[in-house]
């Protein structure tokens, strides 16, 4: 533990201290076959929510709870019709890769049993235009959406039986896509999910109890066990899927299975002991409690001691068939907390994920975003957590999933935030590869302005702006967009890069007509 300690310290200091990234870079400084792309989900971005035999999804019902103020996913980009003018727009900005998920109950919609052909013909569909114009399908299968039948039938990821009907519909993805396919993930943002989704009730299926629910209207839930469950039936399944694939598919079809993260950068909240202690703890629960059992077989030391009984248990069996059941992470990062040891916590009753932590999470704004709105670009941080994964799991190949900058949701399409953030952040995703991080590509998020978890139509995060007042749902080039495009084809991104694109740049707002 002390060394662990020490080694945080030393990390902490010595990225604090670093450059931000390199000072000028292209495309080609990175290995061959690094890839570089963006990213959608599918409730976020296809729309056709009550089409073609799709049915609702625990986010279909989250987002019609009223919960976001009215917005919903029904319409939400609409790229189940507009796919293929999508796809011929990512062609033109140059991507290498498209990260999206598949939506469960658009393909089964009674989460098990017969396949929807629609469905099935909409991802056929998708899949092979992205391959006729040389982009690669990065394929997620549980992207916040679960089928709302099986939510229903028996409480979805808090039940045992949620392994086979997960490992069943993965089957028929691997069946009927992986010819096209290699890279799959089973599970987004599975330590969110579970958090959000279980302890504090804010996403979908909302699940809380009081008094650590969001807003303490809780209708159903434990919050001091349901993450537990629902997270320990979430690595059986993924392990269940993944034996699947390696047994049955990887041979013939060549492909990779990993699982998905999210990362915060933690950093001690002061130079005490006691916070750089926390500061481990916090890695521990938030990221080890998936990535312990994937690497090493079993749950951190840390949280059996805390959570104790309530954290379930895996069999000899079933933690061999976990450990080394990745071939890759995937990593969704955005943005930096400080932790303060908080003890006292351990004595509440009763207790949930955040009083097992026994740390206070502290947000820090800086300097470095012109608008509260925005997420600080800390670069250095985001070489913090690939160094952490290289130093702790044994370096294990990492794709970038998400990575982007949010900004107010409007016409503006100078978005000179994101275009900091992209030059910031592929710029040390460049240091940290030289530096020997085992990282294979890196996905922005997102390739349009689409419906927000968070906030519906509120922020934006797109390369390409979405004008959801035109029926047609036109999509408008974003500066970031031409920046992005520009350094895939190979252009050189320095200092000059910048003041190119602001010599070039003509409009700060979509004019009236260009709206029409």
């Amino acid at each position: 533990m002390l060394e662990r300690v020490r080694f945080l310290k030393l990390l902490v200091v010595s990225l604090v201290v670093a450059v931000s990234g390199a000072d000028k870079f292209s495309r080609h400084d990175f290995p061959p076959g690094f890839v570089f792309g963006a990213g959608t989900s599918a409730y976020q971005v296809e729309g056709a929510a009550d089409q073609d035999g799709r049915t609702p999804s625990i986010f279909d019902t989250f987002a019609h709870s009223g919960i976001m103020g009215g917005a919903t996913g029904d319409i939400a980009c609409d790229q189940y019709h507009k796919y293929k003018e999508d796809v011929q727009l990512m062609a033109e900005t140059g991507l290498n890769a498209y990260r999206f998920s598949i939506s469960w109950s658009r393909l089964i919609p009674n989460g098990r049993g017969s396949i929807n052909p629609k469905g099935l013909q909409y991802y056929n569909n998708l899949i092979s235009e992205l391959i006729s114009h040389g982009i690669q399908p990065h394929v997620t299968l549980h992207h916040v959406d679960l089928p709302q039948a099986l939510e229903d039938e028996y409480g979805g990821w808090i039940d045992r039986k949620i392994v086979k009907d997960f490992t069943d519909y993965a089957d028929v993805c691997f069946r009927m896509f992986g010819d096209r396919v290699q890279y799959w993930t089973t599970f987004n943002e599975a330590n969110v999910f579970v958090l959000a989704g279980y302890d504090l009730g804010n996403m979908p299926p909302m699940h809380c109890s009081f008094p650590f629910g969001y807003d303490h209207n809780c209708s159903k839930g434990n919050s001091s066990t349901e993450p537990y469950l629902a997270a320990h039936n979430i690595l059986l399944a993924h392990a269940s899927a993944a034996r699947l694939y390696k047994e049955s598919y990887q041979d013939k079809q060549k492909g990779f299975i990993g699982f998905n993260l999210f990362s915060y950068w933690y950093i001690p909240f002061t130079n005490k002991t006691e916070d750089v202690i926390a500061t481990q703890r916090a890695n521990d629960f938030y990221v080890g409690w998936f990535a312990g059992p994937l690497v090493y077989g079993d749950y951190p030391d840390v949280m059996k001691r805390n959570v104790g009984s309530r954290l379930p248990s895996f069999t000899a069996h079933e933690s061999k068939r976990i450990k080394g059941s990745i071939d890759f992470f995937g990593i969704n990062f955005y943005n930096v907390l400080h932790v303060k040891d908080n003890p006292e916590t351990l004595k509440m009753v009763p207790r949930d994920y955040n009083a097992d932590t026994a740390v206070k999470l502290i947000f820090v704004q800086d300097n470095t975003s012109s608008s509260s709105f925005e997420f600080p670009v800390a670069p250095w941080a985001l070489q913090g957590v690939l160094d952490y994964f290289k130093q702790t799991y044994g370096n294990p190949p990492i794709f970038i999933h998400e990575n982007g900058q949010r900004t107010l949701r409007n016409a503006t399409l100078e978005d000179w935030p994101r275009v900091k953030s992209l030059h910031g952040y592929i710029g040390a995703l460049l240091d940290s590869v030289r530096n020997g991080s085992d990282v294979r590509g890196y996905f922005t998020w997102s390739f349009l302005d689409l419906f927000e978890l968070l906030d519906g139509y509120n922020s934006g995060f797109g390369l390409y702006y979405v004008d959801l007042d035109d029926p047609e749902l036109r999509r408008y080039p974003k500066l970031s967009a031409r920046w992005y495009s520009h350094f895939l084809k190979g252009g050189s991104m320095g200092s000059d890069g910048f003041i190119e694109l602001e010599r070039n740049s003509s409009s700060t707002y979509l004019s009236a007509e260009v709206m029409k």
